[in-house]
Formats: structure tokens, sequence, C-alpha cells
């Protein structure tokens, strides 16, 4: 079935992530569901359950007035001008895979028009503040868990890691002796990104205590919890979470808040742009520049602050 070849070809030649694996997934199966309930294809005799099975057999009769109805729909659903794009994308991928394997003769979704996102500046954590608490003797407790949530959020704001890159670490991928971590990206891109010393001793330090801890699993991954076994994305959130609620009062205080943080500070202390993109492991320098927006801002609080005419 062309739906199965499709998950596999954006599994092995795209490398996807999982996430959005299953993100495309959910918007096919929900397309096909909404183009199964509006009758395109007649199938008065089918089955409902077998609507969609006749659907992906019969794409051809899959029209751009159809996707277009659905795009609108969504939209008067109150779905996001973003969730709609990505919706939009998989489409696109989707009827232009089904092109090169013979099945279609043409793209119904290609010159389907994605709505605008409104630009939102990354949510940050003010740079005094995540160093107080960084720098807080008292803000961490001296047992394992307590080393082991100092580490997430050191990393975090000090090497601008995703979340999911953060739960991917093994313990090989981190060497002390180069002062780096080894980071598997979106996509299985590899990169190398650079500690600081405070950092290098902190992961040494977690490293031991982690040893003696003597956890009976092995666990080859590096952030782990207090029993040992794999860390994972909603154990990080909430230990992120807690953290930033001590300092913060915005609304967003997830690990996303730290990379964007991280990415600022970087930008504010004269990185250059290029640099900041390969650290966070963007695929273009579009996805970068967000960040100047913020340092904008903050030069023109500056220049209010300094300057006798402002």
């Amino acid at each position: 079935m062309v739906l199965e070849q499709f998950i596999q070809y954006l599994q092995f030649e795209k490398r996807f992530s999982p996430h959005t694996i299953t993100a495309y997934q959910h918007d096919l199966d929900q397309f096909f569901e909404y183009t199964s309930s509006s009758g395109q294809l007649n199938a008065d005799a089918t089955p409902p359950d077998h609507h969609i099975q006749l659907l992906i057999a019969n794409l051809g009769n899959i029209t751009y007035q159809d996707i277009r109805e659905w795009v609108v729909q969504l939209i008067n659903n109150g779905q996001t001008a973003k969730s709609v794009n990505r919706k939009i994308s998989c489409l696109r991928t989707f009827f232009k895979f089904a092109m090169r394997q013979g099945v279609i003769t043409n793209n119904p979704a290609s010159k389907i028009q994605a709505p605008k996102i409104p630009r939102r500046l990354p949510v940050v954590i003010e740079e005094d503040k995540i160093m107080g608490l960084l720098n807080d003797a008292e803000a961490f407790t001296d047992d394992f868990a307590g080393l082991r949530d100092k580490l997430i959020i050191e990393l975090l704001f000090g090497t601008g890691i995703r979340l999911a890159e953060l739960v991917g670490l093994k313990e090989t991928d981190i060497d002390l002796y180069q002062g780096t971590i080894k980071v598997l990206g979106k996509r299985n891109k590899e990169r190398l990104v650079p500690i600081n010393t405070e950092l290098k001793l902190l992961l040494e330090k977690y490293s031991i205590k982690k040893k003696s801890e003597k956890f009976h699993n092995n666990s080859l991954t590096f952030i782990v919890t207090g029993k040992g076994a794999n860390a994972y994305p909603k154990m990080i959130y909430l230990i992120v979470q807690k953290y930033l609620s001590a300092i913060s009062t915005q609304d967003k205080k997830s690990p996303h808040v730290l990379r964007h943080t991280f990415a600022t500070s970087m930008l504010n202390h004269g990185a250059d742009l290029n640099a900041i993109k390969e650290l966070l492991g963007h695929a273009n320098l579009s996805a970068t520049q967000i960040y100047t927006h913020n340092s904008v801002e903050r030069l023109k609080y500056i220049y209010k602050q300094a300057h006798p005419k402002a």
C-alpha cells in the first residue's frame, strides 16, 4: 500500500523524527477520514470502515477542491496556522511521493496556499535570573536527583540542545577530554557541541555520582531517573518547569525556552549568527535569524535608557 511505503520513505530516506512521522500519520488519517465522510468516491455500497482504504487505492479521485475545503474546515474549527501549514506540507509530500510511485499523475496539493503564520518572538528567561539560579548553592539538593536536575538546566542553557537530544544522550557521547558532547539531532544529523569548563566539571561530577548509585539496569542513557531508568521527555519538562517557576512568572517554562535563552545570550554577547546556527543544529540560517529580533529589542531598550534624546 502506498501509505505504508510513504511512512517507510519518511523514516529511512527523509529520516524524519518519530514524532514528525506520527504527526504525519495523524494528518493523513484525519484528511482521509474527512474525504471519506464527504463522499468524494460515491462509494455508497462500501462499508464506512473501508472508505479510507478505498480512497487511498483511488488517489486520483482526490482534487485540489477537496483539499482546499478540508483546509478551510480546519481553519474554521480553530486550528492554528502553524498546525494547518504542517498538514498542508504533509499532503504535498504524500502526493508528490505518490506521483513518484506512479500511483497518480498530478499533485492536487501543490497549489494549496498556506495561511501566514504570525511571527512571534522566542520566549526567553532573563540571563541574570538563570545565572542566579545556577549559582545558588541552595537551589538544588545535594543528592543524586539534585545534581542531575542542575545538570539538566546547565546542559539546556549551556548548549542549547533540544529536549529530544538531551533525552537521547548516551554515556559515549560525552567527551570530557575534548570538551564536547555529540548530539543526534533532527533527521539523524550528528553535531559536536562544545561545553564550558563549569559544565565539564558538572558532567564529570554527575558521572561519578551516577556510578556510585550502582543502578541495576546499567542504562547507557546519560540522564536517568532516580532509579536508574532512561530519562523521558515528560520528566525533563517537569524538572525544568519546577526550577524556572522559582525564578520566573512567565507562562512558558519549557526546555525549549532554555534553548531560546542560550541562542539569545550567545547573540547578545557577540556570537556570529552562523556559529549559533551550527550550535543549534538548524538546517537553514532563516530559522536562526529570529533571535536577532530579540537582540534588536534589547538594543532599543538600552538606547532608551542611555541616550539623552531617547
